[in-house]
Formats: C-alpha cells, structure tokens, sequence
C-alpha cells in the first residue's frame, strides 16, 4: 500500500544526475588508468568520437531529419542532438562572419553537476566527450569540424562554451578498382 501523499521522484532529474555520477566515475577511472592528463583528454575526445560515430544514426532515425542545407542548419541539429540525449539546451552564439564557426553555450553542464577539479588537474578537459561526440556525429553526415571548450564552468567560467568550426566537407571516394 503506497503512502498516501507521497511524490514520485522526477526520473529525468534522477537520471540526469546518474549519469553525471557514473560519468564521473569513468573519469575518475580514466585519470587512474592515464600518465598524463593529456592522455586523459585525449581518451575523453577518443570516447566521444565513438559515442557521435554510432549516435548519429539514432538522430536521424529519431528526428526524419534531412540534409542539412548549410551550417547554420547543421548547428541547430547539433543543438537538437543534446536536447534529445543529454536534456540540455545550449544557446547557439558568436558565429563568425563567414558562418563557419560557432559557439554552444550552456548556463550549466550536466556532466560537471557534482564535479570540482583538484589544483594538479587544471588542464583535465573534464567533458572533452563532448567534443569528440560531436566530431565523430558530423563526420558521419560528411563534415569534418574540430571541437573545443572556449570556457568551462570547472574552470571558474560563468558557463560553459564550446566551439565548433567547419573544417571541409569530406567527399565520397570511391576505392580504387570498384567504378
């Protein structure tokens, strides 16, 4: 017999914060593992890219979405990607003059909720995932970007901002031998 009055417990919010704990378990394990915290960052962006290469297809199933028609378009995809699987929303800001660059902001980062970085990790690129999830999505729709973080809350930044910049658009090539 359930207790009357009692409340249901938000599932979003409680699945928000286990996955901000149990990705910062595999954070913790990662800089175990790791030498460095260059090595670190770079298994956090390796992570990432695999996670984007099979999500992508999910996206697409997900939303019916079609190509992209420039990189504004593919901007607010990226923006619609995070809304679907992490439950944020990031302001998309700051493009450049040539609309090859912009920013992502997030008033908070999900997977920093419960995190504080010691003084001897300052250059842990704590949510380099990100990053890599993004270049490895885009890759498979044929763009080539790089990913950063401008500013980062871990940091003592008022948010968290990460850029994006179209590299090339990565052509179709046909193996030698198989016209």
């Amino acid at each position: 017999m359930s207790r009357p009055g009692s409340r249901t417990p938000d599932t979003k919010k409680v699945s928000g914060e286990l996955f901000s704990l149990t990705y910062g378990a595999l954070v913790a394990q990662i800089v175990k593992d790791y030498q460095s915290v260059e090595d670190v960052n770079k298994q956090l962006e390796k992570m990432g890219y695999n996670i984007g290469v099979r999500i992508i297809e999910d996206f697409l199933a997900r939303t019916k979405e079609g190509k992209c028609t420039d990189f504004r378009d593919t901007a607010e995809k990226v923006q619609m990607g995070f809304k679907m699987f992490i439950n944020v929303s990031p302001t998309i800001t700051s493009w450049t003059s040539a609309s090859d660059e912009f920013s992502l902001i997030f008033e908070s980062n999900p997977l920093a909720e419960f995190v504080e970085l010691p003084d001897n990790y300052s250059h842990l690129k704590y949510s380099n995932i990100l990053c890599g999830a993004i270049r490895g999505a885009l890759e498979m729709v044929h763009l080539e970007v790089a990913a950063w973080f401008a500013q980062d809350n871990l940091k003592g930044d008022n948010v968290t901002e990460l850029r994006v910049k179209f590299i090339r658009k990565i052509e179709d090539t046909v193996p030698a031998g198989d016209d």
